[in-house]
């Protein structure tokens, strides 16, 4: 297991404060030994669970030029044809992958292919249940296409993921499952495809990034 770069400063700093405030804690509550040491188990956990936040399993990843992959962990919440306004401009078949803060949340290119669209938009942080956050919250709109199809991906931010980072340029010729951006602190990641493409997976069925297939193209 490794730890994301994008979570360096954040950890850096997370250790910080927890180190002034135990501080601070002991220095004022010494006298409070019980105190210190809740202060302190509560301090560790918030510590690690912030750590796993940031972290990249060691995982073998599935490589099919026919296969749709999974772009990030979560679950399952939308399988469904809808309009989709910003690209391809008609009905589509989008499947929606919800990430909790428990998730890992490096995201990752569902295909092979060369970058046609790679577009952030700001905007509002609805819970990324909400059937709007697809269109009404911040987020940040990929498209991948090659000889089979184009793929649209979009990662959502929510209530709590405040910070979508996403390291694709129109043009560039892309790997299936390289990394193509980060959501700290979980949210969602929407999958645009064909109409009449063979969904693999089920609502409510957990998904992993890199390795479950989606559908086949």
């Amino acid at each position: 297991m490794k730890i994301h770069r994008e979570g360096l400063g954040t950890i850096l700093l997370t250790f910080a404060v927890l180190a002034l405030i135990n501080g601070a804690v002991f220095y004022f509550l010494g006298q409070m030994p019980l105190l210190c040491r809740i202060v302190a188990a509560f301090s560790l956990v918030l510590f690690l669970f912030i750590i796993s936040f940031f972290r990249i399993p060691n995982r073998e990843m599935k490589l099919d030029e026919s296969l749709v992959i999974a772009p990030c962990d979560g679950k399952v919440v939308v399988i469904e044809e809808t309009y989709e306004p910003e690209y391809f401009k008609d009905k589509r078949l989008q499947v929606s992958i919800f990430m909790s803060p428990a998730n890992v949340h490096v995201n990752r290119n569902p295909i092979s292919g060369q970058v046609k669209l790679s577009q952030y938009h700001a905007g509002k942080f609805l819970v990324a249940w909400h059937p709007k956050s697809s269109t009404e919250n911040e987020r940040h709109t990929v498209v991948i296409g090659n000889s089979k199809a184009d793929v649209l991906v979009r990662q959502i931010a929510g209530a709590l993921a405040r910070r979508i980072v996403n390291y694709l340029k129109p043009g560039m010729q892309v790997t299936q499952n390289d990394e193509l951006g980060f959501i700290k602190f979980g949210s969602r990641v929407d999958i645009f495809l064909p109409v009449g493409t063979k969904v693999s997976v089920q609502m409510d069925q957990v998904v992993r990034g890199g390795q479950t297939v989606i559908a086949n193209i």
